[in-house]
């Protein structure tokens, strides 16, 4: 069943600018599974009582449970109270979980998303259209079971994100679709020669169709609409690229060389100083290294897991980034929203070419990316072709052929002819190693910045999201006729800071970058992606 077919499951208009209420099994998801866990609990303690008042002596001897206060209380006769106490107290759980379900509310209106929620204390907040910075849909496997899934709106902001937890899994693929066309500059118009629909509602279903189909259809439904996406557009990540750049990761790798010469010195201590045994001398080794191994472990299964149905692939309103098997997320970037990507690669990933893919966005979702890392990481690992085919769908205007050819010499070792400016000779006294590699280019809407030589990177920043330019000199680098320069953008796990270029360098990238940044500015349209489509 793909998101269209789920969006045809029973209509309710909610863009209407009126409240509306989240999904009916929302106090059970928020609250009502820790509730299952403590009755849970509460009858594994009990079991033994109940096995003794069916078949009087099995458990044992009278008197066994003195020592736990289930035990007490079946003993001095107070089980129906007790029992009185827990069921008056899963009935006020209850009720809350219900109150706070009626409080909390929402509304869409052509200017904002709205969230009301809160019993005693109230809280309002809101997030404006213009400032969506993305929409992340997660489904847990707990909530797939009843057909709901989060939706989150983020805002740029900091902690300025809207969250609706839980809604219908079809209206809220309907409703990122309608968010996502009103933030596009479209008003009731139609898209694409098609008139906007109203989102999902319940999901009352078809007659035909039992609950139990539809929720199979959806546990096997392709995670990405294959009518959202075409198949040229769609990256993959394959799970032995997942397990092979795991296991070359930094610190993996540097455990097992801590491990080798840890076991390697206590050999030796052994060998040299005498009667000290083999294991005795490696316990201290095992002690560290064993929680170091299971840390990692963990990590990367938690990744590999995370990683599974990976894809990135364009739709009509953005880049569509989708992975998991049992819970899934998938989250849209709408054009105009990413302000800078940043390429890089670590030393044991080059002799297979893989790379990885981030972005710094104005806003940030409270969920984890692919590959348990931030989600501001697209593409967690692929070779070049891969990063190419992302980079063209975060910026299409990278496909041309002398752009393209330009950030392909910007991943290489470097040389005098590529297009960059690089750092001069006497850098090598501050960049010993990466000299040759550090250096900038500027493209028609980009900038460039290239720096590394043992953890390669490349940073591009869209001309038009560049907030300002800067040109730093210290001491020591003014006695070497040396700058630092920095576009700024929104704060991130990306800088596109570079230092030791050549003082003049510097200045003309100081000119021209800002020249190009407030011509693009003038020129940019990207926010508003749909409504120059269709002429709004």
């Amino acid at each position: 069943m793909n998101t269209r077919a789920r969006a045809r499951e029973g209509r309710e208009d909610f863009l209407d600018g009126e409240w509306h209420r989240l999904h009916p099994a929302t106090p059970f998801l928020r609250g009502g599974v820790a509730l299952i866990a403590i009755f849970a609990f509460v009858i594994a303690n009990l079991r033994e009582q109940l096995f003794e008042s069916i078949i009087p002596g099995i458990v044992g001897a009278p008197g066994r449970g003195n020592d736990d206060p289930i035990g007490f209380v079946v003993e001095r006769g107070y089980l129906v109270f007790a029992l009185l106490g827990v069921a008056a107290l899963l009935l006020v759980l209850i009720g809350a979980f219900y109150l706070s379900w009626r409080m909390h509310s929402f509304r869409i209106t052509d200017e904002v998303v709205e969230v009301r929620s809160g019993v005693i204390f109230r809280t309002n907040r809101k997030g404006r259209l213009d400032r969506i910075q993305g929409i992340n849909i997660t489904r847990p496997v707990i909530a797939r079971l009843f057909g709901a899934a989060k939706l989150e709106v983020n805002v740029a902001g900091q902690d300025a994100n809207v969250q609706l937890h839980y809604l219908g899994s079809a209206t809220a693929d309907a409703l990122r679709a309608e968010i996502l066309r009103l933030a596009s500059g479209v008003r009731g118009v139609a898209i694409d020669g098609v008139a906007p629909a109203a989102p999902a509602g319940p999901e009352t279903g078809d007659a035909n169709a039992s609950l139990l189909d539809r929720r199979l259809a959806e546990f096997t439904a392709p995670e990405l609409d294959p009518e959202l996406a075409a198949p040229e557009s769609i990256v993959a990540m394959p799970i032995g690229r997942v397990i092979g750049s795991s296991a070359l990761s930094g610190g993996l790798v540097l455990l097992i060389l801590i491990a080798i010469l840890a076991g390697v010195g206590a050999v030796l201590g052994i060998l040299l100083g005498g009667d000290v045994g083999l294991l005795p001398a490696l316990a201290p080794v095992l002690l560290g290294f064993i929680p170091g191994l299971i840390a990692v472990g963990s990590y990367s299964i938690s990744r590999l897991v995370k990683s599974l149905r990976f894809t990135v692939a364009s739709t009509p309103d953005g880049v569509r980034i989708g992975y998991g098997l049992l819970s899934t997320t998938n989250e849209t970037l709408p054009p105009g929203r990413i302000h800078s990507i940043s390429i890089s690669q670590p030393l044991l990933w080059r002799p297979f070419d893989w790379w990885e893919v981030k972005v710094n966005r104005a806003g940030t979702s409270s969920a984890q990316g692919a590959g348990g890392r931030q989600n501001t990481t697209i593409l967690p690992v692929g070779p070049r072709a891969d990063a190419f085919r992302v980079l063209e769908l975060v910026l299409p205007s990278l496909a041309a052929p002398e752009v393209a050819a330009r950030v392909s010499a910007g991943l290489d070792r470097g040389t005098p002819d590529d297009g960059y400016t690089a750092s001069p000779r006497r850098a090598a006294v501050l960049r010993w190693f990466s000299w040759r590699r550090n250096g900038f280019a500027l493209l028609p809407d980009a900038v460039l910045v290239r720096r590394g030589a043992v953890w390669r990177e490349l940073v591009i920043v869209p001309a038009a999201r560049m907030q300002s330019v800067a040109v730093t000199q210290g001491p020591l680098a003014r006695r070497l006729r040396l700058a630092v320069v920095h576009p700024h953008t929104v704060a991130g796990p990306i800088s596109a800071r570079l230092g030791a270029l050549d003082a003049d360098d510097a200045a003309r990238f100081f000119r021209d970058a800002a020249a190009l940044g407030v011509a693009a500015a003038d020129h940019d349209r990207s926010h508003h992606w749909r409504a120059d489509r269709n002429g709004a």
